[in-house]
């Protein structure tokens, strides 16, 4: 199969794309720089230049190809309904050759999305009051395509994707406990997040390009519940840190932004049950805490 992807040169894409090729899949990825070409090519794949706001270029990609995976996310964080209409216009060009084809597109979104404080299914409608409802636009953006001839689905991966040379969530906590000199959590710290290794999540990008189902919402979930505590604990471990509990208020000057510091008190605990069984999908990667004993993350940064 022929993919076409954006978001082939981030921290998650060059996983997924060495796993399509591995596959023997051939894969055209979006580049909007000469870097993110460079790094594509390295990859063994072959770059395709543009931008999630150049839409003649996003389906000029799809038009070519037998599928399309978009992982691409990005734009102002002070604007959100701006983030939201550019993901969705986007989607809405990827789509548009696709029609009438059967052939797949695979969008991304996030587990954040759903209400908090019980396990989440895949069946669960988002929340949209939640913290990341800006996600909820491109959801339904590319769940509409099943209805138009495309094998549309949505992967909501776990907020914590992580694995070797992570920049996510949680390496901004760690750097954060190095600037202030504490481990910090929200309240008592039994919120859960869920969490998954690239390399598992790198595989279900994979089948869910494959053999997904039209109009199907899968959960890139390895761990359904990682306590925010333990988390803060293992960080500090691996400083030689204390530990401390903030409250809200204090959460919000403690960490980078008011947003961080709401999405480190979420709690949103997520299954896979229903993923795993539709595509046979068995994480095998380390967990969260293993990579933070044993991987890079608290290793001292460079100079």
């Amino acid at each position: 199969m022929h993919v076409f992807v954006t978001g082939g040169s981030g921290q998650t894409g060059p996983a997924v794309v060495a796993e399509l090729l591995a596959a023997g899949h051939t894969v055209t990825a979006l580049a909007r720089s000469d870097a993110a070409a460079a790094r594509l090519e390295a990859l063994g794949a072959v770059p395709h230049r543009g931008s999630l706001d150049d839409l003649d270029s996003l389906r000029r990609g799809a038009g070519a190809a037998d599928g399309v995976l978009h992982m691409a996310y990005g734009g102002d964080f002070s604007d959100l309904a701006d983030m939201a209409r550019r993901d969705r216009s986007a989607i809405e060009a990827l789509g548009r050759p696709l029609e009438g084809s059967g052939k797949p597109l695979v969008v991304t979104s996030g587990t954040l999305v759903l209400p908090a404080g019980r396990e989440a299914t895949e069946q669960d409608a988002p929340d949209p009051a939640g913290i990341a409802a800006f996600r909820i636009a491109g959801e339904r953006a590319c769940l509409d395509l099943a209805a138009r001839g495309v094998r549309a689905s949505v992967v909501r991966l776990a907020p914590t994707v992580h694995g070797p040379r992570d920049h996510g969530f949680v390496p901004m906590l760690v750097a954060t406990a190095r600037q202030s000199g504490v481990s910090a959590y929200v309240g008592d710290g039994a919120n859960r997040w869920p969490a998954v290794h690239r390399r598992d999540a790198a595989v279900l990008f994979r089948l869910a390009v494959e053999r997904a189902p039209a109009g199907s919402v899968l959960h890139g979930v390895a761990e359904s519940g990682v306590p925010l505590r333990s988390v803060a604990r293992a960080i500090a471990r691996g400083l030689g840190l204390p530990t401390r509990s903030l409250t809200p208020e204090e959460a919000a000057t403690h960490f980078v932004s008011p947003f961080m510091a709401t999405a480190y008190a979420f709690d949103g605990p997520a299954s896979s049950s229903r993923t795993r069984r539709l595509l046979d999908w068995t994480p095998a990667g380390p967990t969260l805490l293993e990579d933070l004993e044993h991987g890079d993350y608290l290793a001292a940064p460079a100079s």
